[in-house]
């Protein structure tokens, strides 16, 4: 039963409407690339101060079984972006360096991103950072449903050399930028006038940071923070997580100020586990890394805060997935996310709120060229691909 249902995938649950009495709820989206479980502080770093991301989890609901659909960035991307799993449309690994892809490679045209459906609604949307869905221009994030684009769209960029890959530039729309001093700071900058600029209207604003993913660097003044941190590969990568925390504090600041923090659901993420050989991100207390089915790979921090709707301050337990995230937006917007909808993703208000009984989903799956997964309830089985098979109880072990 439970090898058949790797080729099963989850239904979508219905749609609760947003409460009565509010204006049509902005959607922040925030994504980490390659974070591993363990950094940030509300997931128990101990070394690397993040109080403006862990503020999401305390003002919101931290999902301890949160996990992502895919143990590396473009297909988990793919399934963030359409509230699906990525198998059913054919993206199930990452497309390599711009120079040597496949130019056919994107995210299907056939698929309507989360930009589409809110922009149908009456939204703005906006999207600053790595993109990872196509390189070529009909796969570009202004023709999948963003008004504003600001970043790059490929897997990896420098943090400090707008002109370091003229393959992969940096974009403002379709222009490149010729410089900036910090990537990270930059997407925050985009992010944060994006909302003070559209504060009378809902908005979708999609940051998905490239930190802190390789390369490798950090601005001075961040290296000066963690001058204590004596490995320099581990000070680098805290200089990169702070400065992508600061920028968090920055887009989170502009909501205050444009007095929209009660009005606007907020979503964060990373797109899987840490690679700690190469970044030197802790998935502890988890098995496995980034590429891999093992929970270390999948299972990332997952929160949502939406003040006056969820509570403050939760802890949910039960199994989630960031396709998940797909159709709680859309279904605090006022769309359509029924089984016409073709949606994998559950709203998951009514859990987080206590109102709906049970677990979200029956069943999570995963599959990763020869690598597959499938959790059910406490139990999980998986192939890391030698075809020997390994069953867990995941709440004991």
């Amino acid at each position: 039963m439970l090898r058949r249902d790797f080729l099963r995938l989850a239904t979508a649950a219905p749609a609760a409407a947003f409460a009565q009495n509010r204006r049509r709820p902005n959607i922040l989206l925030i994504v980490a690339d390659d974070l591993g479980y363990r950094e940030l502080g509300v997931q128990g770093c101990p070394d690397v101060p993040t109080p403006h991301t862990d503020s999401i989890a305390r003002n919101g609901v931290r999902f301890t079984n949160g996990y992502v659909s895919c143990p590396v960035c473009s297909p988990t991307r793919a399934g963030l972006m359409t509230g699906r799993y990525q198998q059913r449309f054919g993206h199930e690994f990452n497309p390599g360096p711009a120079q040597a892809s496949d130019p056919n490679f994107g995210l299907p045209l056939s698929e309507t991103t989360l930009a589409t459906r809110l922009k149908e609604l009456g939204y703005v949307t906006g999207a600053f950072g790595k993109w990872h869905l196509g390189y070529e221009s009909q796969f570009h994030p202004l023709k999948r449903g963003f008004d504003e684009y600001f970043g790059f769209l490929g897997g990896a960029h420098s943090y400090l050399n707008a002109r370091a890959d003229t393959n992969n530039p940096i974009l403002r729309g379709t222009t490149p930028v010729e410089e900036l001093k910090l990537t990270t700071d930059a997407f925050a900058a985009e992010a944060a006038s994006f909302i003070r600029r559209n504060a009378q209207r809902p908005f979708f604003a999609y940051v998905p940071f490239n930190a802190v993913h390789g390369p490798m660097e950090a601005a001075p003044e961040y290296l000066e923070r963690f001058a204590r941190i004596a490995d320099p590969k581990r000070r680098t990568f805290a200089g990169m997580l702070a400065a992508m925390d600061d920028g968090i504090g920055r887009i989170l600041a502009a909501l205050r100020e444009s007095k929209l923090e009660r009005d606007t659901v907020i979503f964060f993420v990373s797109d899987n586990g840490g690679p700690t050989a190469v970044n030197t991100a802790s998935n502890a207390p988890l098995r496995g890394f980034k590429g891999q089915v093992l929970e270390g790979g999948i299972r990332v921090p997952f929160f949502i805060q939406w003040a006056g709707v969820l509570p403050s301050g939760r802890q949910y337990d039960q199994p989630v997935i960031a396709l998940d995230m797909f159709t709680t937006a859309l279904a605090a917007a006022g769309g359509k996310t029924g089984s016409g909808a073709r949606l994998d993703g559950v709203d998951l208000v009514p859990f987080a709120t206590g109102k709906a009984r049970g677990a979200p989903h029956e069943n999570l799956y995963w599959r990763f060229g020869v690598q597959r997964a499938i959790r059910s309830g406490e139990w999980k089985l998986l192939d890391l691909g030698d075809g020997q098979f390994e069953l867990y109880n995941v709440a004991n072990d």
